[in-house]
């Protein structure tokens, strides 16, 4: 006997559509690489059972950590549930994988494009936003030597 369910939640279906643009422009730069200047701003929980980090980086950021996936980096896979992609940090190469449920933040600053999550952790209430036009923009700092920078996005979030 199937299971019905006794609605429909919105809230759900929004956040897995939003998702759904994270994975395709993944995979865009999985394919052909960044266009022009648009780079991503990636912010999950380090704290999800299916991450893929070293320990030592897990002790520095035991919550949530902000990836900017921009000049260096290299082996981006995108696969069905998550992507892997090789950083470094302070001149340490390592691979990251990052479940696409424990996302919290995607964003591309030279688009002026951002969607916030709620990281599947029994929130309720999904959010999906765009940059306001007249919202000031953090430049983003370019990192040298391939070292991969984890930086604030406050600045990139909406408002209330």
């Amino acid at each position: 006997m199937s299971e019905y369910l006794t609605e429909i939640n919105y809230d759900k279906l929004i956040e897995k559509s939003l998702k759904h643009v994270v994975i395709e422009a993944l995979k865009i730069a999985e394919r052909q690489g960044l266009p022009g200047e648009n780079h991503f701003y990636i912010t999950f929980k380090t704290s999800h059972p299916q991450v893929g980090m070293t320990d030592s980086l897990k002790q520095q950021y035991p919550n949530e950590m902000t990836i900017v996936i921009q000049h260096q980096y290299s082996n981006l896979i995108v696969s069905n549930s998550s992507f892997s992609i090789d950083l470094s940090f302070n001149g340490v190469p390592q691979t990251l994988t990052i479940p696409f449920d424990a996302i919290t933040y995607f964003g591309d600053p030279y688009a002026k494009f951002g969607l916030s999550f709620t990281s599947g952790e029994n929130e309720s209430e999904p959010t999906g936003s765009l940059f306001d036009d007249d919202e000031e923009e953090e430049t983003p700092r370019k990192t040298s030597g391939g070292v991969a920078s984890v930086v604030s996005i406050d600045a990139f979030r909406k408002k209330n």
